[in-house]
């Protein structure tokens, strides 16, 4: 289950009911107090209302209304709900799922409170048919009632049973747009909504630097996320623990009912025993988990750039753990401001390890920034521009290509005079092979580019442009900039590309070719992957079926050596050859592999095309 959109209305600065929309990266760019950290902190309020509280001044100010209204929606859960032990169901049987099986959560605050309450409805395609529009509301006795009444074939047991047999009884429910109460004592809509919570992506929240206190200790503490990932990922025990406190509970409770009413037969007629398990952000709330370092000082004590170095160091962690789990706990990562206090280094890390959380499923990242530094690396599709038109007007979310030339405006970004050439590839690990190739070859040959530092180079990666390429292809490209394409030779389509590039007669000496090897990834010694990994492979040239190709021997093999039952995605297996088998390359191995000479072939050409510019 994943976060589709939030729309907030009446919520500070928000006083119109606006909407955003999420993917697995997704970037909040404005100008300062804009209201970013607004959408963040909406979400935190929603998920679990601790780091963040809802507050009796968090109605907008030029609001008549004291009621603030947060709607999240997400992707349609189709796994069936236990009730209890003779009842499932699921959300779309009781019509719970928008017209477009999506789920939509709303809460609505009361902040005419000190404390605001809380009330939680599931907006659904519900019927509206009198007698099948309140099912979720009956009472078992009322439901056989009622199903008696209707004559109906259909065990008296099990609500979810019964209330089927009512709708499949009408041949029109009437569906329509419907708000449901299920917060409140309802019967089955609060048992389902306790279920559905409990499903929930957790969300953990790392807000930008404030005063530093002792009451500030677990919010500064990037550790705090480790602990909602742990229960996370734990429900499956945690639902087991409920389940057993349940049934003992229940039973101590039947044991003293039926001593009630020995003694008071009336009193024990009014009485009736009721379970409440604790919400799921109690449990996080539970457990604790803090670091101290040198001197026994605690982590909220350092300066903010170790507090953040911390956090760089839990991200990159937590994206290769999520990378080789088989977790199908869902995590919401939202980031305020990450690159404060960070070094361009320490950003570029950040930037990668959010790029491998969100290419895990069962993740997601949000991040509000103003850096030009870290969100000229971002993907384009992940960018939301927040802006405002004045002083109370309620800030503007807009999302696509037109946007781009206001967030290079907003955030300074320029292009870069220094370079000449812009080299496009496929994807990001094709980036990371063909800087360590050139690497090695320049360390043989000192007149061969370095593409890791040699900054006449940019690489476009065609397939998920970045807004700094955006930036560069857009003004750069008016300046005319010469282009070399390289694409593996695996998808036939490319060669197309390749036909329209070399067809162009810009006068630029633009030049587009395949690999003649299958991929990039076939042109790795066996001897550079057992370096890295401490495991071989055969390397072969032209693998008859896709099935032999490097990355996907590699994922066999890894998995087999370190005696895992699942196999690494080639998406993954790419990644890791590129992070750790490309560095190890020499030019020596090059060659060995490439006899005809194609790979130093390419940076000759580079050269010449960076000389010519």
């Amino acid at each position: 289950m994943k976060l589709l959109s939030l729309e907030v209305e009446n919520f500070r600065g928000y006083k119109d009911a606006t909407k955003i929309t999420f993917g697995d990266l997704t970037t909040l760019i404005g100008r300062n107090d804009i209201g970013k950290s607004t959408i963040l902190e909406a979400l935190e309020i929603f998920f679990n209302n601790d780091t963040v509280k809802i507050e009796q001044a968090d109605a907008n100010v030029f609001s008549q209304s004291t009621t603030v209204k947060i709607t999240c929606e997400f992707s349609e859960h189709t796994e069936e709900i236990v009730l209890d032990s003779e009842s499932s169901t699921t959300l779309k049987t009781e019509f719970l799922l928008t017209d477009q099986n999506t789920l939509k959560i709303q809460k609505l605050f009361d902040c005419s409170k000190k404390t605001p309450s809380c009330e939680v409805f599931i907006i659904a395609n519900h019927p509206s048919l009198t007698g099948a529009d309140n099912l979720l509301e009956l009472k078992e006795k009322d439901l056989r009632d009622k199903v008696k009444s209707l004559g109906l074939d259909v065990s008296l047991k099990g609500n979810p049973r019964m209330r089927k047999a009512i709708w499949q009884h009408f041949p029109d429910l009437q569906l329509k747009e419907t708000t449901i109460p299920v917060s409140k004592p309802k019967e089955d809509s609060k048992r389902i909504w306790e279920k559905i919570e409990i499903l929930l992506p957790m969300f953990a929240i790392f807000q930008s630097d404030r005063a530093s206190k002792d009451s500030d200790g677990e919010v500064q503490n990037p550790l705090k996320g480790a602990v909602a990932t742990a229960i996370a990922e734990a429900q499956t025990q945690i639902a087991e623990i409920e389940q057993m406190v349940r049934e003992k509970s229940e039973e101590i409770a039947k044991l003293t009912h039926h001593a009630l009413k020995q003694i008071d037969p009336n009193l024990a007629e009014s009485l009736e025993p009721k379970f409440s398990p604790p919400a799921p952000s109690k449990w996080a709330n539970l457990f604790s988990l803090s670091m101290e370092t040198n001197g026994n000082i605690a982590l909220n004590k350092r300066g903010s750039g170790v507090r953040r170095m911390i956090l760089v160091s839990f991200f990159k962690a937590e994206a290769e753990r999520k990378l080789l789990s088989n977790s199908k706990s869902n995590v919401i990562y939202a980031i305020e401001e990450p690159e404060t206090s960070q070094h361009p280094s320490n950003q570029k890390i950040l930037i990668n390890s959010f790029k491998d959380l969100a290419v895990n499923e069962n993740s997601q990242v949000i991040l509000t920034t103003h850096s030009p530094g870290l969100a000229s690396d971002l993907p384009t599709e992940s960018i939301r521009f927040v802006s405002s038109s004045s002083i109370g007007a309620t800030p503007n979310i807009e999302v696509g290509v037109d946007v781009f030339d206001k967030v290079a405006d907003t955030l300074g970004l320029v292009p870069d005079s220094r370079v000449k050439v812009l080299i496009f590839v496929e994807g990001p690990t094709d980036v990371q092979a063909l800087k360590c190739l050139s690497k090695a070859i320049h360390m043989d040959d000192q007149q061969s580019p370095n593409l890791e530092t040699d900054e006449r180079f940019a690489f476009v990666v065609s397939g998920g442009a970045t807004l700094k390429h955006w930036v560069t292809k857009n003004y750069l490209g008016n300046l005319g900039l010469t282009e070399f394409h390289l694409y593996d030779n695996d998808v036939a389509t490319y060669q197309d590309t390749v036909n329209q590039v070399n067809g162009r007669n810009d006068n630029r000496g633009s030049f587009a070719t395949l690999t003649a090897k299958h991929e990039i990834e076939s042109y790795l010694h066996s001897g550079a992957i057992l370096e890295a990994f401490g495991f071989e492979i055969e390397v072969a040239d032209h693998p008859n079926d896709i099935t032999g190709t490097v990355p996907k021997e590699f994922a066999k093999s890894f998995a087999e050596h370190h005696n895992r039952p699942n196999i690494p995605s080639e998406g993954t297996a790419k990644k890791k050859l590129a992070e750790s088998a490309f560095p190890k390359m020499t030019a020596a191995w090059i060659d060995e592999r490439d006899a005809e000479g194609e790979v130093r072939g390419w940076f000759r050409r580079l050269r010449a095309m960076a000389e010519q510019a």
